[in-house]
């Protein structure tokens, strides 16, 4: 199982998977909003969404996983 986490602390501005979504590497699947800059968060492997831990709006902080890919 592989997971996606945060880079950087931040309010999770939008998610653009969902459980069931095939992923690429590479894709973005998330932004955060940080010191009001919009960061991309981007895939480091391919996989099925298992799960979205956290939610749109939530603050989120560096490290955390935010996707668990089967």
């Amino acid at each position: 199982m592989s997971v996606i986490k945060i880079q950087m602390a931040g309010n999770l501005w939008k998610i653009h998977v969902k459980p069931g979504d095939v992923i690429e590497e590479g894709q973005e699947v998330a932004i955060l909003e940080s010191m009001k800059m919009e960061i991309p968060i981007i895939a480091d492997a391919a996989g099925t969404v298992k799960e979205v831990k956290k939610s749109e709006g939530d603050f989120t902080d560096e490290g955390e996983v935010l996707i668990e890919l089967q």
